[in-house]
């Protein structure tokens, strides 16, 4: 059994604006947070779901990280483009 990682079938989307951190999901979709960094207004949103968080302008990148990491380790998506 081979235990070599397989690379994505999938190509990274273009980087968008104030991009903090990009997640990978099960699927093979993306998680991009967005925003200011440690400042409020941080989000993050789903490529593949099309899923977001609720509240970006409460949320700090330390919060928000944690969030969109586990949504990403939980979404089975995959991207549509």
């Amino acid at each position: 059994m081979s235990t070599a990682v397989r690379a994505s079938a999938f190509n990274e989307p273009e980087r968008p604006k104030n991009l903090q951190i990009r997640f990978t999901t099960i699927g093979g979709a993306f998680v991009d947070v967005i925003g200011l960094g440690e400042h409020r207004m941080n989000r993050w949103t789903c490529r593949g779901c099309k899923d977001s968080s609720r509240f970006p302008e409460e949320d700090y990148l330390a919060r928000i990280r944690e969030k969109a990491n586990d949504h990403a380790a939980a979404c089975r998506a995959i991207p549509l483009t």
